[in-house]
């Protein structure tokens, strides 16, 4: 049998032993990566810090609580509360910065004087989330640092153990004989060779495990912070709100605007060369002008009313198209007959949606189907819609070129924009080289 070796880079095979130590070694030093020591410097500092705020708010509160019946202590309460709100915010700082955590910073209550900053404070959520942050996080701090010390001290401490244990051991007097131990375990000395191989393997299996033990023993610190120190549900739900108000808002005034300037340019110019040409008609009709000339002046005429009732249907149809009226399923059909490239409908629609959102699903296809005959360099598109239970999901693919995002200018953004309006979602799968597949979930 004959058996190939791959060369390793430096020309020569490599033994496996060689490549195990490798391994190893490589294992030992991602504990001491960047990013593995930040999270160790976090996970030291974050115990004390999270001690101190922890007493300082349990303070507060309880001097608090007791001159409550006094002016005094609602403005106890409400420092506590602002000193809960200025930790947490270094709490995010430092999670941002040293564990690359990025928790998004909860609302500010807005208030004006003295009196109304201290009722927000108060009566706000954000700042008794913040109180109970700081109450809770002690526990998690200690687990962190229960683990990050279990796994670089010891870790260390072990791994370095023949070198360490010159100094690092206390003396035993047996009779006459004196004798210097610095690692015995059940009675057996672990000092002298190769014992001591025993001790440096577990220290570097300690390291080496060190960042997944590190990640782990964070993971409920991660969990408390983003749970009490970022936005509620209620909190991201109004932010929601707010943003697609305003979209929804600056959408219409754009929408607005194109129709007025359409009209103005369009159909209102349109519509004033015909008023002109029929006074022409009427002028030569009285002058008793030539046939020819007046079967001229008609044609004109007749021309710009026929233009301008297309620019009305297509203004109309811009902004709701009159076959939706037959059906979200035949509007498709429809809109499928007029592109470019071939399209397949798949339609299952149970209860009809309501006509907003029918309208969205129409010109979200549109949209869609136009950027895939533009853009993707596919031979055709599908485009798959279902409705049941209050939720309808359109779906539009292709097998071309791929590389769509949503973002950095493409129209996906505004599509977007367009369904959060109805608390509606958008995602896109487009690895490049394709197939590229838009999903819009609308509920109704």
């Amino acid at each position: 049998m004959l058996r190939l070796t791959a060369p390793a880079p430096g020309g020569g095979t490599r033994h496996p032993v060689t490549a195990f130590a490798a391994t190893a070694a490589g294992r030992v030093l991602a504990a001491f990566t960047p990013r593995a020591l930040a999270a160790l410097l976090y996970a030291v500092i974050t115990l004390p810090l999270a001690l101190l705020g922890c007493l300082l708010t349990l303070a507060g509160l309880l001097v608090g609580g007791v001159l409550s019946v006094t002016t005094l202590g609602l403005w106890v309460l409400a420092l506590t509360v602002r000193g809960a709100l200025a930790l947490g915010a270094l709490q995010r700082t430092l999670a941002r910065r040293l564990l690359r955590l990025d928790i998004e910073e909860p609302p500010t209550p807005r208030a004006d004087g003295v009196l109304g900053r201290r009722r927000a404070l108060l009566l706000g959520r954000t700042g008794w989330r913040a109180v109970g942050c700081a109450l809770g996080v002690p526990v998690t701090a200690v687990i962190a640092y229960v683990t990050v010390l279990g796994a670089y001290a010891y870790g260390t401490q072990l791994s370095l153990h023949p070198l360490l244990g010159r100094w690092n051991h206390h003396t035993v007097r047996e009779g006459d004989s004196v004798r210097h131990v610095s690692l015995e375990v059940l009675g057996v000395q672990l000092d002298t060779w190769p014992r001591w191989l025993l001790p440096v393997a577990v220290g570097l299996l300690l390291l080496s495990a060190a960042p997944w033990l590190t990640r782990h023993g964070l993971a409920p610190h991660r969990l408390l912070l983003a749970a009490t120190l970022g936005p509620s549900a209620a909190d991201r739900r109004i932010r929601t709100l707010e943003e697609t108000r305003a979209q929804a808002v600056d959408d219409a005034a754009a929408t607005l605007r194109r129709i007025e300037r359409d009209l103005h340019d369009g159909t209102q110019a349109r519509l004033v060369g015909l008023a002109m040409h029929l006074t022409m008609i009427r002028e030569l009709i009285g002058a008793d002008a030539g046939r020819e000339r007046l079967l001229t002046v008609v044609d004109t005429a007749q021309g710009n009313a026929k233009q301008a009732i297309a620019d009305l249907r297509h203004l109309v149809k811009g902004i709701h198209p009159p076959v939706l009226d037959q059906g979200l399923d035949t509007a498709l059909a429809t809109l499928a007959a007029d592109v470019a490239l071939p399209v397949e409908v798949v339609t299952d629609i149970g209860a009809r949606p309501a006509p907003a959102v029918e309208s969205i699903a129409y010109f979200c296809a549109a949209e869609l189907l136009a950027n895939a005959a533009k853009h993707s360099g596919a031979a055709g598109a599908t485009v798959t819609v279902s409705a049941h239970s209050g939720l309808l999901r359109l779906a539009v693919g292709d097998e071309g070129r791929g590389g769509a995002a949503i973002g950095a200018g493409s129209g996906l953004t505004g599509l977007l924009a367009r369904v959060r309006a109805v608390d509606g979602t958008l995602t896109c799968e487009s690895p490049p080289g394709g197939p590229t597949v838009v999903t819009v979930e609308l509920p109704y």
